[in-house]
């Protein structure tokens, strides 16, 4: 096995472990495998974002038709986020694309867009009881129009947030859907949400494609370590300690966040040079 082999296979076993992850958590892979890419590999910050945009539309239209055939989406919902969230990834893609996404600016926008997202995941993934217990009465008294009008809102930004780090779709979407419609059962806020992810993250993928913000080659041996990850994963859930992993978690995405505000990640665009040069 010859030096480019093994670091392929690296990036098979890295989406081998974020998807057994997702499938014991829940927990959306974007918050998890951006700050893989970019920490443990050093893929610049915009390709790490929209080759795993790429990625989760893969793996979460599989997931999506799993709840699909178990009747756990409610398309209601999937319908109002997609509304929102839909124009406004093309209109964030095409602000980015004036931005120029490689270059001082763009890249400063990511690192910003995606501190932020994964502090915000992280004190959800910790407090979301918390936070949907402090909170319900709240939008318990909202009409159903308003309910509509909030939730095509908050598909906005997660339109925009998404398209720019690639999270947000999983842990936050969740907690929002959760305080919304508190009388939808948890597996159809779930299935929900990770419906609405595929059209999102397609549209926002398409478009770091488009502007040379993908790594093909990654793509390709991710999604060989992701699938087979999330099925295991999801097949051991029931026998993991989920909640101190969430822990774990949160705790990981802190770390790597906080690197991210201070440029302590090594970042570099030589991954992307070698395997395929979509940005100079």
């Amino acid at each position: 096995m010859n030096a480019i082999q093994a670091f392929d296979l690296t990036y098979t076993a890295a989406g081998f472990a974020v998807g057994m992850l997702v499938g014991i958590t829940g927990v959306g892979g974007g918050s998890l495998m951006t700050p893989v890419l970019i920490l443990l590999f050093g893929v610049h910050p915009a390709v790490a974002v929209g080759t795993d945009l790429l990625h989760a539309a893969t793996t979460k239209t599989a997931g999506s038709l799993v709840h699909g055939l178990n009747g756990t989406i409610d398309w209601r919902v999937v319908g109002r986020l997609a509304a929102g969230s839909i124009p406004m990834a093309v209109l964030t893609m095409a602000a980015i694309s004036t931005l120029r996404i490689d270059s001082a600016a763009g890249t400063e926008l990511v690192n910003a867009v995606l501190t932020v997202a994964l502090f915000v995941t992280a004190v959800t993934l910790v407090f979301r009881d918390r936070i949907v217990a402090r909170y319900a009465r709240w939008f318990s008294v909202l009409t159903p129009k308003q309910v509509a009008a909030l939730t095509i809102v908050v598909g906005g930004v997660l339109g925009m947030v998404v398209s720019i780090s690639s999270v947000g779709a999983g842990a936050i979407g969740v907690t929002c859907l959760v305080l919304l419609y508190p009388g939808l059962p948890t597996a159809r806020i779930v299935g929900s949400d990770i419906a609405h992810a595929v059209p999102l993250t397609l549209v926002a993928g398409i478009g770091h494609w488009l502007l040379g913000a993908v790594n093909p080659f990654i793509f390709v041996f991710l999604i060989a370590g992701s699938v087979p990850g999330v099925l295991l994963g999801s097949y051991v859930a029931a026998r993991m300690p989920e909640p101190a992993l969430r822990l774990v978690l949160a705790a990981t995405l802190v770390v790597v966040a906080t690197k991210l505000s201070f440029g302590l990640l090594p970042l570099s665009s030589d991954v992307v040079a070698v395997r395929a040069p979509a940005l100079h």
